[in-house]
């Protein structure tokens, strides 16, 4: 038999993992971080392997030098994306446009930013609203939602989740409202963002009338995303807000 006080250890340590671990039925904020840094270490030794990872010094150097303030904001704002191993790299593969996953894991397109001959300010309208999607925790959220509108995810593991909420049409196409709603939040709080680190509200702006500019179809509005017209009517509305503001 042990002691009692090795008993006591004991019972204090399962206590501790009991609190850690997540309900059954609940996903945490933790496990999204953890899931999204495995996949883009994945996509990161994929383009590594292809020779398409980091393989612009320049244009690196640039997004870096852009993104940095635009992160230390977000450190300010959002405090806890202050302990974050923030990460962020660039690609020539041309199928990449820009995203940041949980956790702040960032990637950049260079063909996407030359396509749409993006000027510094336009960039860092991108960069701040990919940021606002990780900083405004829009994969737990969207997760949740996940969870709500199909219960039985709660008896699976969040890595199935994960996988399903981005390749299982019919839930993807439940989840179309969530995600529209998220992208009007990244355009609005992004610019917010960017504004605070010292940008000037009509230069960002001016991103997504670029968006429009390079769209086939820029009245269509999608179920995931609002037409890049409306992004730009939003964006130019907010601009002016934020601009009397001042």
């Amino acid at each position: 038999m042990r002691p009692p006080a090795a008993r006591a250890a004991i019972a204090a340590l399962l206590f501790a993992l009991g609190a850690a671990a997540p309900a059954l039925g609940q996903v945490t904020q933790a496990q999204v971080i953890a899931g999204a840094g495995k996949l883009y270490a994945e996509q990161l030794a994929q383009l590594r392997a292809g020779h398409r990872l980091d393989d612009n010094a320049r244009f690196g150097e640039r997004v870096a030098a852009i993104a940095k303030p635009l992160i230390e904001q977000a450190k300010r704002d959002y405090p806890e994306s202050a302990s974050w191993p923030w990460e962020l790299h660039t690609t020539s593969d041309e199928a990449e446009n820009a995203f940041a996953m949980a956790g702040g894991k960032l990637l950049v397109g260079a063909a996407f930013v030359d396509r749409l001959v993006l000027n510094d300010a336009e960039l860092a309208m991108l960069l701040a609203h990919e940021m606002a999607h990780a900083v405004l925790q829009h994969n737990l959220r969207e997760a949740e939602e996940a969870m709500r509108l199909e219960p039985h995810w709660a008896e699976r593991p969040y890595a199935e989740l994960e996988h399903a909420i981005d390749h299982d049409y019919g839930l993807m196409r439940k989840l179309a409202q969530i995600n529209f709603i998220q992208e009007e939040e990244a355009d609005r709080e992004g610019m917010r963002l960017a504004v605070r680190a010292g940008w000037q509200p009509a230069a960002l702006a001016r991103f997504f009338r670029k968006l429009e500019r390079h769209s086939h179809a820029p009245n269509f509005r999608s179920l995931f995303h609002p037409s890049p017209a409306m992004r730009v009517r939003a964006a130019n509305q907010l601009a002016a807000a934020l601009e009397a503001g001042r």
